[in-house]
């Protein structure tokens, strides 16, 4: 992906607050608020990659939308027995959205004299769509083959509308199983704050895990090499971050590409689980201690 405006906006911006945020924990020594602040900074830095990431997805979507349209405005116009190449540039003109700049290119390059399959090999590279690819090859080899041409592209029109209409059933139908795999990981959140803020402190009072020598146990296995050691409530309780983190992360993966067929569609799911358990748990730590 390169890197626009927003991006450099979001690294500018969150090298200033980290900047920030660092001396003011030499200064207060405040650990936790330092942690709840360096989520906020981790948010504002891979925010505008994971917006420009969905804005991505969503400018694939409208231009396969509008290959759709204009594969069949192509079939319709060829078979009048206008011939691929002419009906092309007489589209041109026409409004198709997303795509409206890369079919104008394509017309340009057929009235330049580059052959039709050529340049519907720049077109589809051009989109990098793999919708478009696999029709653009089909539309080329037809175009190159002869025969029924328009046959050909309304089939073409006729597999990108079904590849579309399955995808968005696909979506529809895993929508619930998508709120409820968030609905699941807050749940989980919950019960891993009771564990830390309630569960564990108590059994600490109790004396079972508040600071708990290792040398006793190390004595009951006769194994004097680990001695001394202690851990205390935070010790236990730090894990539970990591635990989260590593959830919201492959639980946003898999929403993704049950939902939209790719890992990289579910790393918006993945920003928003993660962030969120980073920032309750170190949210937690600073203002229910």
């Amino acid at each position: 992906m390169a890197l626009k405006r927003m991006h450099w906006f979001g690294i500018i911006a969150a090298l200033v607050f980290g900047t920030v945020n660092v001396v003011y924990l030499l200064i207060s020594k405040d650990m936790n608020l330092f942690l709840f602040l360096m989520g906020i900074v981790l948010s504002v830095l891979f925010l505008p990659f994971i917006v420009g990431i969905v804005l991505e997805n969503r400018k694939e979507q409208q231009m396969t939308e509008m290959f759709l349209e204009f594969s069949r405005n192509l079939a319709e116009s060829v078979s009048t027995g206008t011939p691929v190449s002419k009906s092309i540039v007489n589209m041109k003109n026409k409004n198709y959205g997303e795509l409206s700049v890369y079919i104008e290119k394509l017309a340009n390059q057929i009235s330049l004299g580059i052959p039709v399959a050529q340049a519907l090999e720049t077109f589809a590279d051009d989109v990098g769509s793999g919708v478009v690819s696999r029709a653009v090859a089909l539309i080329r080899e037809a175009e190159t083959a002869g025969g029924e041409i328009d046959y050909i592209l309304e089939s073409v029109a006729k597999s990108i509308s079904e590849v579309d209409k399955l995808k968005k059933e696909r979506k529809a139908a895993i929508y619930s199983l998508m709120v409820q795999g968030y609905i699941i990981f807050f749940i989980f959140i919950g019960i891993m704050l009771v564990m830390q803020f309630q569960i564990i402190p108590l059994l600490g009072s109790a004396g079972s895990f508040g600071n708990f020598n290792l040398e006793q146990l190390t004595n009951l296995d006769n194994d004097s090499s680990i001695g001394g050691a202690k851990l205390n409530v935070d010790d236990l309780s730090r894990p539970f971050v990591f635990l989260l983190m590593t959830q919201g992360l492959l639980a946003g993966m898999t929403i993704g590409k049950l939902a939209e067929g790719t890992i990289k569609a579910g790393l918006k799911h993945s920003f928003i689980m993660v962030i969120a358990a980073f920032l309750i748990s170190s949210g937690a730590n600073l203002f229910l201690k």
